[in-house]
Parts: C-alpha cells; structure tokens; sequence
C-alpha cells in the first residue's frame, strides 16, 4: 500500500465512523483495527516521506489507543495475561517512538506484526463466545 492509498484509507475510516458499540469485546475489537490502521499509515509515512501532519497524526493515534488498551487491562482477573499485554502494548509503544526519533520505520514494522496477532486471536475468541447460548453470558 503506497503512502497516498493509506493515506486516502485513513481519511475515508476517519469520516465513516463507527456506530456506538455496546459489547465490550468489540470496543476491544475496535481499538485493535484503528491501532493497526494508525501504526500502518506512520509506518507508510515513514516509508514513503508523507506529510509531517500525518505523520503526526497517525503517531499521536497510535499512542492514544495503546493507552486505552492498557487502561482496559485488569491486572486482578487478569493476572499474567494481562502483564504480558501490557508489556506488548509497552513495546508497541517504545518502537513507534523509537521510528519517530529515527525517521525509519524498523520497529513498528515488528509491533504492527505483534499487535496483529492479538488481534486475531481476540477476534477468534470473539467467534467462539458468540456461538455459546445467550443464558450462559452475563451482561
């Protein structure tokens, strides 16, 4: 994907939105696909020289939305689970400033990798709990 393709892909999600999600594990489900597309388009930009607002932009994004899902972690029920994501979301984190200092996107190409994998198991556990009966899910 060029720097322009995501650039226009970015601006398009942007002004589209998305309808109010009362499902816990879709606003998970959300905040993964808008990280992956913001750390793409730094990645792109950083690529491809794009414009230093995007840049900005998509970097800013990025970090916003790492926050929110380490915010969203309990530590309690979660346990290790929830220590190790947040050491992954840490990561994510430190590469993508790490890319901006350097002006060379090397790590968040790993992260986005990383990121991407969580997010397909979190959509495949999301697969599967919507398959159990409605009695069985508290709300």
């Amino acid at each position: 994907m060029t720097y322009n393709q995501a650039s226009e892909a970015y601006k398009k999600a942007e002004t589209i939105g998305y309808s109010e999600v009362n499902n816990p594990h879709e606003i998970i489900q959300t905040l993964f696909t808008e990280l992956l597309k913001s750390m793409s388009l730094f990645e792109s930009c950083l690529k491809d020289n794009g414009t230093a607002e995007t840049k900005s932009q998509s970097f800013s994004r990025s970090l916003t939305i790492i926050y929110s899902l380490q915010s969203s972690l309990d530590f309690e029920k979660g346990g290790e689970i929830a220590n190790n994501l947040f050491r992954i979301y840490e990561y994510a984190r430190h590469k993508l400033i790490e890319d901006l200092k350097t002006g060379k996107a090397s790590g968040v190409t790993n992260a986005i990798h990383i990121i991407k994998e969580i997010s397909d198991a979190w959509q495949q556990i999301g697969k599967e709990v919507n398959k159990w009966p409605k009695i069985l899910i508290k709300d």
